[in-house]
């Protein structure tokens, strides 16, 4: 389905921040950004996997839709979001993890974007956790013009979670939010973390 909106101009011009939707923005790393661009009632539970995977050590922005209904129209595809405090923090970013929902009831994730790298460690370290990981041909996010590749490195990853897996990772996920966080969250958090930051020299 095509999108409502070409661009966040043409988003803000018609919806209300505040009302319509919010943006987070936490700064830490400068180098090191998690964003969610399609968080709240867009794609439920992105915003919360986008949050714990960056915790207290990297930069965080959120984008969420607030409507009581019909927020998929405030979805602008990655190649074309263009909100001016995200890519403020991307300018300076060297690492960039983008977080999805996909939409299918697959128990899977997709894991790509420019960084060819960091995404097989991700995939690795997600299967080694039990989960389905894997490449998608349509969902590859290659475009340079992909929020996920728009650090500083033009390369980054892009993690797009099935809905069926978010079902598991929250026990529910409906309209009215996301009722509960489950074991199969945390873990998932934890394989992306440890697959995403640096490993911690012993001193």
């Amino acid at each position: 389905m095509a999108d409502t909106y070409r661009d966040f101009a043409h988003l803000a011009a018609r919806e209300r921040e505040g009302d319509d939707f919010a943006i987070t923005v936490r700064a830490r790393d400068p180098q090191r950004v998690v964003c969610a661009p399609h968080g709240g009632g867009i794609e439920r539970g992105s915003s919360e996997l986008a949050i714990s995977i960056a915790g207290a050590q990297a930069s965080l922005y959120v984008f969420e839709g607030l409507k009581r209904t019909g927020n998929s129209a405030l979805h602008v595809t990655s190649s074309r979001f263009d909100e001016p405090r995200l890519l403020a923090m991307l300018a300076a970013a060297t690492h960039v993890l983008a977080v999805h929902g996909e939409s299918s009831e697959d128990r899977i994730v997709y894991v790509g974007g420019g960084d060819d790298a960091a995404a097989s460690r991700l995939r690795e370290a997600l299967v080694a956790a039990g989960f389905t990981a894997q490449a998608h041909a349509v969902l590859a996010g290659r475009d340079p013009a992909n929020v996920c590749n728009r650090g500083g490195t033009g390369a980054g990853v892009q993690l797009e979670v099935a809905l069926g897996l978010r079902r598991e990772m929250f026990g529910d996920v409906t309209r009215t939010g996301v009722r509960r966080k489950t074991p199969r969250f945390a873990a998932f958090v934890a394989a992306v973390r440890s697959a995403w930051f640096p490993a911690r020299t012993p001193s």
